[in-house]
């Protein structure tokens, strides 16, 4: 379990430092690493990342690094999308889910590593009706995945939002929050077991310590810096996630099949 603690940790650094990357990490490592089967680790996953990236948006907030106007006009919207694709969830496979989520990171990491306008210092225009339709796509895909959605909040406010890497960070935090809640609630109405608990307070209070770390590193590192390290990042999340998952789609017999998971391919 060392490696799962580990694990923990880079959550909460990956959350603090980039006001991302907590879900893309805690999903592979319940599946993983701990042995947690895919669709329980999602469940787990929303209420480790929603704890980690409350705590770790009070430094932004305290520094008014939140914008919160675009959170609001962002996350509301969300909520419905969440909602809604959590109940899209119950009609896919494991597998299917994370395939979906890689592809879409590798999509993100793209958008992101394109060259474009010099960022702007401090936030710029963006229209509220445009905002909130983003909201309600990043919630939705967060419901389907069971994930947090910073790794598409973060190219969402930065790119079409028109927000400073620093300033989406912290908004990215909030809105994470909001929505892991609101998809944790969902999921657990639908859960098809008891959830472990101990193990999702262990991985959100070393979640916590590594994101207030991030945070701290964060302010020390430029905004392109910190831009092209977060695309490099969905980069190898998302081919590895992807090629641990496709081919389980391709391969599978039956669409409801359950998504094995390393330590049981293993024991094979």
């Amino acid at each position: 379990m060392i490696l799962a603690w580990m694990g923990a940790a880079l959550i909460g650094l990956s959350l603090g430092l980039l006001g991302s990357g907590g879900s893309i990490l805690t999903v592979p490592v319940l599946v993983y690493l701990v042995g947690e089967e895919t669709k329980l680790a999602i469940t787990e996953s929303l209420a480790i990342v929603g704890s980690i990236s409350l705590f770790g948006m009070l430094p932004y907030a305290r520094k008014g690094l939140v914008n919160w106007p675009r959170f609001a006009w962002f996350g509301v919207p969300g909520l419905l999308g969440t909602t809604l694709g959590a109940s899209l969830s119950q009609h896919m496979t494991g597998s299917l889910q994370l395939t979906i989520f890689a592809v879409v990171m590798l999509l993100a990491a793209f958008m992101m590593f394109r060259p474009g306008a010099k960022e702007q210092p401090e936030p710029g225009h963006c229209s509220p009706g445009f905002t909130a339709l983003q909201g309600l796509g990043v919630g939705l895909l967060t419901g389907v995945v069971g994930v947090g959605g910073g790794f598409l909040i973060i190219p969402a406010l930065v790119l079409l939002g028109k927000l400073p890497m620093k300033y989406a960070v912290g908004t990215s935090l909030a809105i994470i929050t909001l929505n892991s809640y609101s998809g944790f609630a969902k999921h657990v109405a639908q859960a098809q077991g008891p959830l472990h608990w101990p193990l999702i307070l262990i991985f959100a209070a070393i979640g916590i310590a590594g994101s207030w770390l991030g945070s701290r590193l964060g302010q020390k590192v430029s905004n392109t810096a910190l831009r092209k390290g977060f695309a490099a990042f969905l980069v190898v999340m998302g081919a590895y996630v992807l090629g641990m998952n496709a081919p389980k789609i391709l391969h599978s017999p039956s669409v409801h099949q359950p998504a094995p998971t390393i330590s049981s391919t293993m024991n094979r």
